[in-house]
């Protein structure tokens, strides 16, 4: 396993070298949509050549920051041009194949009214999460200026770790792995963190204003 991530690596530095930061917007910008391109197969190859001095640290996370904001626009739009009544016609006629039922996409449609923006963010954290998000942004028609702003928040954090790991870490595979896997837990704790104190604030300091 570690021999083949080694040869991806490989590969995709010899790519980044050819293609510079272009070559990282546009394999960002795929793996923002729903197309499987691990974005831990991007920066941190890219981020080692920020260390050997053949690219940028900033641009490297820019770069793959506004990729990611990129395709999260392409995922957004195409939500959005197929529209809500389309898709709640989908849910009903084929909803129960995906566990999906009416009740359960109007409850989905209802929170994301109220907290649509910091599950943007969050979202764009996770694993599995951040290729999806931008659907129902889309759907429900989420402020296009909010969306972009939290979603960039989100990728350029995620961006960030990967680059810190790939620089530091990218020459040894086993290694990366290895941190890249407990970042990913130390992340998916701090979007805990996030929720909880978004929680606290909404009950809190929401009552008090009103």
């Amino acid at each position: 396993m570690l021999k083949e991530l080694t040869e991806i690596i490989n590969l995709l530095l010899l790519f980044f070298e050819k293609s510079g930061y272009l070559g990282i917007f546009l394999c960002m910008a795929i793996e923002s949509t729903v197309v499987p391109l691990p974005s831990e197969l991007v920066i941190p190859p890219a981020a080692y050549l920020a260390y050997q001095g053949k690219m940028n640290f900033f641009w490297v996370v820019l770069l793959g920051t506004l990729g990611s904001l990129a395709g999260a626009l392409v995922n957004y739009f195409v939500a959005l041009r197929i529209g809500r009544p389309a898709f709640f016609l989908f849910v009903k006629k084929y909803g129960k194949f995906f566990l999906l039922s009416e009740e359960s996409f109007l409850k989905v449609e209802k929170f994301w009214d109220k907290h649509g923006h910091i599950s943007v963010f969050v979202g764009r954290l996770l694993p599995g999460f951040r290729h999806l998000v931008s659907i129902p942004a889309g759907l429900t028609r989420m402020n296009l200026g909010l969306f972009s702003l939290y979603t960039a928040l989100g990728a350029g954090l995620w961006c960030l770790f990967l680059a810190v790991c790939g620089y530091f870490f990218g020459k040894n595979s086993e290694l990366l792995k290895s941190y890249l896997h407990k970042g990913s837990f130390l992340i998916i704790l701090l979007c805990g963190l996030i929720i909880a104190i978004y929680v606290f604030y909404r009950k809190h300091f929401k009552k008090e204003a009103v």
